[in-house]
């Protein structure tokens, strides 16, 4: 028998150690996190490009009328405050006292510490903590503390964690209310792999996060602040091993994919009926992501045409050198690039079959598309509206002269854009569809058969048996 889960402690209050994972752009809102924290956990309200709503409850389109991309940034920020906390307020409603409501932001999102002192600045008292990833986060203890309120870093390894807790997080210690470890290998959306670490060589978590308290005893952090462990999160039977144990200290447990398919989800029916039809194997850890992370997504015509669009790609050099003695005649406009034999001949057959033009990337390299792709990629770059800190699709940084002074990638694409479509009825197999690598287990859970889709109540209480 499952020996279950203890309440802990948090802001204040006695919740359930479950925390729902926070998905950007609309894939978690204020229905989600609320049911969640009514049903006695932490919800957690996206900050990512948040929904606002008109008078009449319908969603608000973020249409950007800037003519430069530092204009669509400004936009864009005031966006993502306004969005954020309309969806604080409605979740914190929703709670009705019970739980905890965090925000989440990606720390390389653009404008992200703009967008954390907006968002806290007009929602005190609501928000019990801070969760934020996807980069290193230093400022982020500095922004608690200026509105008292938990922050909770996302790291995928010891070192990681080491590093920030020597630079920032000592000086705040006191609002550091946990750990998050997001398993680099298993976790949806953008991970934290290192050059270090192999990508397809997935390690155990256990000893990582058994290194990442170890970390923690050594800064002198109580083993009373959880470490939260996420990514590969199903069944709680399987990580029974780790509940109680005074290896790890205090557990608790992030779901990020489960709760997609819930009634609250905001994500739309099409979206939800596709997480049923995921086999073993359909997610891929990639590095598609303009931000120049690996994530993880659903293998589907999107993603799997980034790849194919990738392996059209044969390096040159602007005079001959060393192998490269044959002038490419197809897909480029002049005489200066020069390629293998054996990729001239590739360049013709792909030019052949409808991929005629040829564009460059970084990395003295091209790649081979169709004129509509041509059109589509050089489109989404001159709509960019500065997402992210840095993106290596559009080459936008948000800071200093808002370049990052290298080539556009063609190889990449524009997430918002994509994430946004999804997110608000878009064709699920043309834009990226984030998911964790254990969403197979939708199609074989039986806790979903018939097609049963649960509320956020019954989700956690099913959680809470262990299954």
């Amino acid at each position: 028998m499952f020996k279950g889960l203890k309440p802990i402690q948090y802001n204040g209050r006695e919740v359930w150690p479950l925390i729902e994972g926070g998905k950007g752009v609309s894939a978690t809102n204020h229905a989600s996190s609320g049911a969640w924290a009514a049903a006695g956990g932490i919800g957690t309200v996206s900050a990512v490009n948040a929904d606002s709503y008109d008078e009449d409850g319908n969603v608000i389109p973020q249409v950007y009328n800037g003519r430069k991309r530092e204009e669509r940034h400004d936009e864009l920020i005031r966006y993502a405050i306004d969005g954020a906390v309309e969806q604080v307020r409605r979740a914190y409603d929703m709670a009705s006292g019970k739980g905890a409501i965090n925000i989440n932001v990606l720390w390389e999102m653009g404008g992200a510490q703009d967008v954390l002192h907006g968002v806290l600045e007009r929602t005190k008292g609501m928000v019990a903590g801070v969760t934020c990833g996807a980069g290193m986060p230093y400022k982020l203890s500095e922004i608690a503390a200026q509105y008292q309120v938990n922050y909770l870093p996302i790291i995928s390894s010891a070192r990681a964690f080491r590093a920030l807790w020597k630079r920032a997080y000592h000086k705040v210690s006191e609002l550091m209310a946990a750990v998050v470890y997001e398993d680099p290998w298993l976790a949806g959306g953008h991970n934290g792999l290192s050059n270090a670490e192999d990508p397809k060589q997935p390690q155990d978590p256990y000893p990582r996060v058994k290194l990442l308290r170890e970390t923690m005893r050594d800064q002198g952090i109580s083993d009373d602040v959880p470490i939260i462990m996420a990514g590969g999160v199903w069944y709680l039977r399987d990580w029974e091993d780790w509940i109680d144990n005074p290896e790890l200290g205090q557990i608790a447990f992030q779901f990020g994919t489960r709760p997609l398919l819930t009634k609250e989800s905001p994500i739309p029916d099409v979206w939800k009926d596709e997480l049923t039809k995921i086999e073993e194997g359909d997610v891929l850890l990639h590095k598609f992501s303009p931000t120049g992370f690996y994530s993880s997504a659903v293998r589907n015509e999107f993603l799997r045409s980034l790849e194919a669009r990738s392996e059209r790609q044969i390096p040159f050099s602007t005079e001959m050198a060393g192998e490269h003695t044959a002038q490419l005649d197809v897909g480029v406009k002049g005489k200066n690039f020069w390629v293998a034999p054996r990729d001239l001949e590739r360049a013709r057959q792909w030019d052949a079959q409808g991929f005629t033009t040829a564009l460059k990337t970084p990395d003295n390299t091209v790649v081979f598309v169709t004129p509509e792709e041509r059109t589509t990629i050089r489109k989404d770059q001159a709509d960019c509206m500065g997402c992210l800190s840095h993106c290596g699709f559009s080459s936008w940084k948000d800071h200093d002269n808002f370049s990052t002074g290298r080539l556009a990638d063609p190889r990449s694409f524009c997430i918002q854009k994509s994430l946004q479509d999804i997110a608000h009825g878009g064709d699920v197999h043309q834009n990226l569809m984030f998911a964790g690598h254990s969403a197979y287990e939708f199609g074989r859970d039986p806790f979903y058969s018939n097609g049963f889709v649960p509320t956020v109540k019954q989700l956690v209480d099913r959680i809470l048996t262990g299954d």
